[in-house]
């Protein structure tokens, strides 16, 4: 039994560095290879201006169709079978921004092919590092377990990083929304004004705003396009906002003075929050301090005393004995 795994061990080695290089050496050619030329690119964009990308567009496509028709068969162990935790899945989806409607497939798929892919990486590693050995199992486990959760983790990220840019732009469009709404704009035209006019400094909100522009435009009641832009975004805030301006439509009040007093409290909160994350700097700082800065200062204040201390005083010690 030893020497079956003793000549098995031998036969992967060779068998994996081979695959390696070869893996390696085909994605080099296809690097150098690949590469169109600069003129004929040109004369391909001359001769139909929507391919602007080349090949590479045509790859990207590729690609997508691909990982179109594989997403039904890879998410299908994943696929959640109630109703409610699909509905949890594609919110979260959505306050990520990504509204297709086969978002959740691939989203699930991509944690198929994470969890093989490091399953894979990690049994290829495990066997060479440990052999067939409860080890190499473990350690094979583990790492398809963090190519598991990775997609988990990364899609909280999109979405904490989405509502973050929307909690500190949102001041600012409420500011170009008085404007517009006091120049005697509309609700709906001064939310297409902000979607137009903040594309390059805030585009979530640009986005979330033309999209709401869109359903009023396509025939939606105003309230149901406010609540959804609540909904849609899981901001807090935002749907402090529907509340408002549903009201404030339905009252029959002034829509500039209730945009005017959310924006004055969205930007106290920002302030606050700012102010928070200040108050929070002097705590943080600690660990770094204690465990990279304090040691080298000691080193450097103490070293030079330390050095000469134990070169006059072990002589003197050896000495007096």
């Amino acid at each position: 039994m030893l020497l079956a795994v003793t000549t098995l061990n031998a036969l992967i080695v060779p068998a994996a560095s081979f695959i390696a290089i070869g893996v390696l050496a085909w994605m080099a050619l296809g690097f150098f290879l690949d590469k169109d030329d600069r003129a004929e690119q040109r004369l391909q964009e001359f001769s139909d201006p929507r391919r602007k990308g080349g090949r590479n567009e045509k790859k990207s496509e590729t690609i997508a169709r691909v990982l179109q028709k594989a997403s039904p068969t890879l998410a299908k162990p994943l696929t959640p079978t109630s109703e409610k935790e699909m509905s949890k899945l594609r919110q979260d989806l959505v306050e990520a921004g990504f509204r297709s409607e086969t978002a959740p497939l691939t989203y699930l798929a991509v944690r198929t092919a994470s969890a093989l892919a490091f399953l894979v990486m990690g049994g290829g590693g495990a066997l060479l590092l440990y052999g067939f050995t409860s080890t190499a199992a473990i350690r094979t486990f583990f790492v398809g377990a963090i190519g598991f959760y990775l997609p988990t983790l990364a899609l909280g990220y999109l979405v904490k990083r989405r509502k973050n840019k929307i909690f500190l732009g949102l001041p600012d469009a409420l500011d170009l929304m008085v404007v517009c709404v006091e120049a005697g704009l509309g609700l709906d035209q001064a939310m297409r004004r902000v979607s137009e006019e903040m594309k390059k400094s805030y585009r979530v909100i640009a986005d979330e705003f033309g999209l709401c522009n869109l359903h009023l435009q396509m025939g939606r009641a105003r309230n149901q396009v406010l609540t959804d832009l609540g909904a849609r975004t899981g901001v807090d805030d935002l749907r402090a906002l529907a509340s408002i301006l549903i009201q404030a439509d339905k009252f029959g009040s002034s829509i500039a003075k209730a945009l005017r007093v959310q924006s004055d409290s969205m930007r106290t909160r920002r302030a606050q929050v700012a102010e928070e994350k200040a108050a929070k700097t002097a705590v943080k700082l600690i660990f770094p301090l204690v465990l990279f800065i304090f040691p080298g200062i000691f080193v450097v204040l103490v070293g030079p005393a330390g050095i000469q201390m134990a070169r006059e005083m072990f002589p003197a010690m050896n000495g007096s004995k």
